[in-house]
């Protein structure tokens, strides 16, 4: 994600979609919701949330900026996913392992990302009248193979076993990197992905095209070598987030949301408020409409990141946080009604005998929002909220009744409610 002009037009255009939705319908204070929670409607199990580190690029994490994203206390992000970088050149592997150990010292999962193989495997070619196109040699297929095993062996005999490995980050967007064509993609998953002694995650997409996956999908082998869909979500409208295909074909397959940043990249916006909540916004379409068992931001740490240059956490981070301090690996997400009246989202959890439910309010007033926890039940609900002047306050415990609790929701703000289930 060096040079991104056209990601840039395609967050503008995903900002765009998203402001046309939240134009100024404005709620009544005091006007009250009801949103119905179903333990026993279980949908994705959670891997986590986290983001990219990448010295290469923007420098390593420091030991205290790695606590502030992989630790769970106070002023700390809880991330549970770590995406690192392959680079083409083996003897630049060591940068990966100092951050990648730490965040499995905290219990995180840590896969990789390969932008290039080694120079000696690639060529040019002309695309569409770009002569200096870059791509795979045909004949290096299996040697490509073998530099990602020896990537992920590096790793292993260095403290860090990786969850999985990706083929290519957005091939679909080589212009700085390598480009592959769904018909390569297919032919190396077919004949060459069950070759890597990791998890193998697709090729992922910069925007989520479903014409880079369907071949696999479609193919028992090429399916049968792919662990983990992965895809990047730059510009892709909420409508799309659903992958009929997937659910149809993909029983025992993980999905997975690999690279994005909402709703800019700005510099100097990680703190813009209420600006921010399009961060929330994003991770509650991908976790319920999209099905997603991992969100995975860009840099984490960045100046339009959930981590600032100078390692403090940002308001996007706070909105990142308010799911993933709360929504803990393993979790599964449950059946929760979404969108009980406008501006009002909302999406539930189930793990650890803990019920987790996270509200947004997008509106410019306060609304008292009733819930029903339905086949299972809890005493008392915790609840933390992060607003314009507030980050992952704590507020009062709230009596659950009868599986029943009514909380206020403030103005353009993000809540996360917990109870034990009993």
């Amino acid at each position: 994600m060096n040079i991104k002009i056209k990601k840039i037009v395609l967050s503008l255009l995903t900002l765009s979609v998203t402001c046309s939705l939240f134009t100024a319908l404005s709620i009544t204070a005091n006007a009250e919701s009801n949103t119905t929670i179903n333990l026993s409607g279980e949908k994705q199990v959670i891997r986590g949330f986290g983001g990219i580190n990448h010295p290469a690029w923007a420098g390593d994490l420091t030991a205290a900026q790695r606590e502030t994203a992989f630790g769970n206390g106070d002023n700390q992000l809880g991330f549970s996913i770590l995406r690192i970088y392959v680079d083409d050149n083996k003897n630049n592997w060591y940068k990966e392992l100092e951050t990648a150990k730490k965040a499995i010292e905290h219990g995180a999962i840590v896969f990789a990302s390969p932008w290039n193989p080694p120079s000696e495997m690639t060529e040019t070619f002309n695309r569409n009248g770009d002569t200096k196109a870059k791509r795979l040699r045909y004949d290096k297929y299996a040697e490509y193979a073998q530099h990602l095993n020896d990537f992920v062996s590096y790793m292993k005999n260095n403290g860090v076993s990786l969850y999985a490995i990706s083929v290519q980050n957005e091939p679909d967007y080589g212009k700085d990197w390598t480009w592959w064509t769904p018909e390569e993609i297919l032919r190396f998953m077919k004949e060459n992905a069950g070759s890597i002694n990791c998890k193998v995650m697709s090729p992922e997409s910069f925007s989520y095209q479903k014409k880079m996956y369907d071949p696999i999908l479609n193919d028992s082998k090429a399916l049968a070598n792919m662990d983990v869909l992965g895809t990047h979500t730059y510009g892709t409208q909420v409508k799309d987030f659903p992958y009929p295909l997937f659910k149809q074909k993909g029983a025992g397959k993980e999905l997975w949301m690999t690279e994005v940043y909402v709703p800019n990249s700005d510099n100097n916006s990680a703190d813009r408020w209420p600006e921010a909540l399009d961060v929330a916004y994003h991770v509650h379409n991908a976790m319920v409409e999209g099905d997603f068992q991992a969100y995975t931001w860009w840099y984490i740490r960045r100046q339009y990141g959930p981590m600032k240059e100078d390692g403090n956490i940002s308001k996007r981070g706070y909105m990142m946080a308010q799911f993933s301090k709360f929504v803990r690996p393993g979790y599964v997400r449950v059946d929760a009604t979404k969108n009980p009246i406008s501006n009002i989202y909302v999406s539930a959890y189930k793990g650890d005998n803990k019920v987790v439910i996270v509200a947004i309010n997008k509106g410019t007033s306060q609304v008292s929002q009733s819930f029903n926890i339905q086949n299972g039940s809890a005493s008392k609900v915790s609840s933390w909220v992060t607003t314009g002047s507030q980050n992952i306050a704590k507020s009062a415990d709230i009596n659950v009744v009868n599986g029943n609790f009514t909380a206020s929701l403030p103005a353009q703000s993000v809540t996360t409610f917990v109870g034990d289930i009993k």
